[in-house]
């Protein structure tokens, strides 16, 4: 409950103005400290959006330095729908003739008709095994590594039981239920391509005969022990194809390192040829390029406005007049405006179109780009070029990066002004506390003492009432 003051009452005196106005003139300091602390929060966030800044750059040309930039290539086909190609950064610029005469395949069985998926075959066991069928099945050849799976089947597993049990075995055969005109066919298929995908059904039928279509015989097929209940509705195969005139075959459909850096995924059969063309991928190279010019300009144009003095409004940047500020900024400038000896075409950022500007920034010729990116070697030396021993001849990226993780490492310019800040900060805060106990002491002192002068006063006012009275009395008796 809010206490009531009394003070005044009996004198006169206004205690509560009084301390009130004595105490605003005691707390100007903290009025001082509280904005010294608004300044210091302005640069500190400063100072977090300038690290943000010079992040991105760093990033930028650090990725101006990675090989897989400039080794970006894009392949490109004359009919995607019979082959489609992409490149990576071993790809060599050139047109390769691609031929598909086989698509590769997986292996397909399908049993006869059943009345539903509800219906029961018999117990016994599947035994699934993958491998390669000769050309008229009469022989088997085990796939090399694989490990042939059971499958025990009961006599009140359904024909859906019977395909989850396969599925669930894991033996490199997928099952699923078919229904057509006749009814429901439990069909198998290989889960790859390629003929060393093909794979038998060998049945242990607790009927005791496992090579008639009765029972669960019917899931049966090993046309080398002359028992195929079930129908081969598509053979296991590889893919064929020629690649400039080289024939290549393949267990998938995606040809890997045939052109080395080169994937070339077949879509179908051609009966003539389709031109795949590789090049370098200079659209990606350009993006990145142009990215760096888009870091480097947030960065100058942030360092701008934080360090400008407006005489018209006479306000000033949080950061205008920063020496490490100002350090940074010089350093910016001195990298557009400087050259390196990387490269005997291009030693500027302008020689490639990136042209520096009077209020730091650069600015992107697009034409003069395009043309500098003809020559992506010596490009590639302006930007990425690594040289141990003489500074100079290191590419602008290079020097880029390496600056970028020397500001912002623990020990760098911008990480230790912002921690010096920060800690001013904590100071400020830990005086304007100190300061503030001290205001309530000093509050509740100084309101002890003009209460006590309130009280002294109210008494003296009551006897000077007194002795007023009493001199009435006195001179009305006379």
């Amino acid at each position: 409950m809010a206490s009531i003051s009394s003070a005044g009452i009996g004198s006169g005196l206004d205690v509560e103005t009084i301390v009130t106005q004595l105490m605003a003139v005691e707390r100007q300091p903290l009025t001082q400290m509280k904005t010294q602390a608004t300044k210091i929060d302005s640069k500190i966030s400063a100072y977090g959006k300038l690290q943000s800044y010079t992040s991105a750059l760093r990033d930028a040309a650090s990725n101006l330095t990675k090989a897989a930039t400039w080794g970006s290539s894009t392949a490109a086909s004359a009919d995607s729908s019979v082959v489609s190609a992409s490149g990576n950064t071993k790809a060599t610029a050139g047109s390769y003739s691609v031929s598909v005469q086989q698509l590769a395949a997986s292996q397909s069985l399908a049993s006869s008709a059943f009345g539903s998926s509800a219906s029961t075959l018999g117990s016994g066991t599947l035994t699934l095994e993958l491998g390669t069928w000769s050309a008229d099945q009469s022989s088997f050849t085990a796939k090399s590594g694989a490990t042939p799976v059971s499958v025990s089947v009961l006599a009140t597993d359904t024909l859906a039981q019977v395909r989850d049990k396969i599925n669930a075995a894991g033996g490199g055969v997928s099952a699923s239920i078919v229904n057509d005109a006749s009814g429901s066919r439990l069909v198998m298929h290989s889960s790859a391509t390629g003929e060393e995908n093909g794979f038998r059904v060998q049945v242990a039928d607790d009927d005791g005969d496992s090579t008639d279509s009765a029972g669960l015989s019917a899931l049966a097929y090993d046309p080398s022990a002359s028992v195929s209940s079930m129908s081969r509705t598509q053979a296991a195969a590889n893919a064929r194809a020629t690649v400039n005139g080289l024939t290549v075959t393949s267990a998938s459909n995606t040809l890997e390192e045939v052109v080395e850096g080169v994937t070339l995924k077949l879509g179908k059969v051609s009966a003539s040829p389709v031109e795949v063309t590789v090049s370098s991928n200079t659209e990606s190279i350009k993006k990145s390029i142009t990215d760096f010019a888009t870091a480097y300009n947030d960065l100058a144009k942030y360092l701008s406005t934080q360090t400008r003095y407006d005489s018209a409004s006479k306000t000033a940047g949080s950061l205008q007049g920063d020496a490490s500020v100002n350090a940074l900024r010089s350093a910016l400038r001195g990298v557009g405006t400087g050259s390196v000896s990387a490269s005997a075409t291009y030693q500027r950022l302008a020689d490639i179109g990136l042209d520096p500007q009077s209020d730091g920034t650069l600015k992107v010729d697009d034409s003069k780009l395009t043309e500098a990116l003809g020559n992506l070697g010596e490009m590639k030396k302006l930007f990425a070029n690594v040289d141990g021993v003489t500074s100079a001849n290191e590419g602008f990226a290079v020097r880029l990066r390496k600056w970028g993780d020397a500001q912002l490492s623990t020990s760098g310019s911008l990480t230790s002004r912002s921690n010096s800040l920060q800690r001013q900060k904590d100071a400020n805060s830990d005086q304007q506390e100190t300061f503030e106990n001290r205001m309530t002491a000093v509050e509740k002192r100084m309101r002890a003492q003009y209460t006590a002068l309130d009280t002294q006063m109210a008494k003296m006012n009551q006897l000077s009432s007194y002795v007023s009275q009493q001199l009435s009395v006195l001179t009305y008796s006379s």
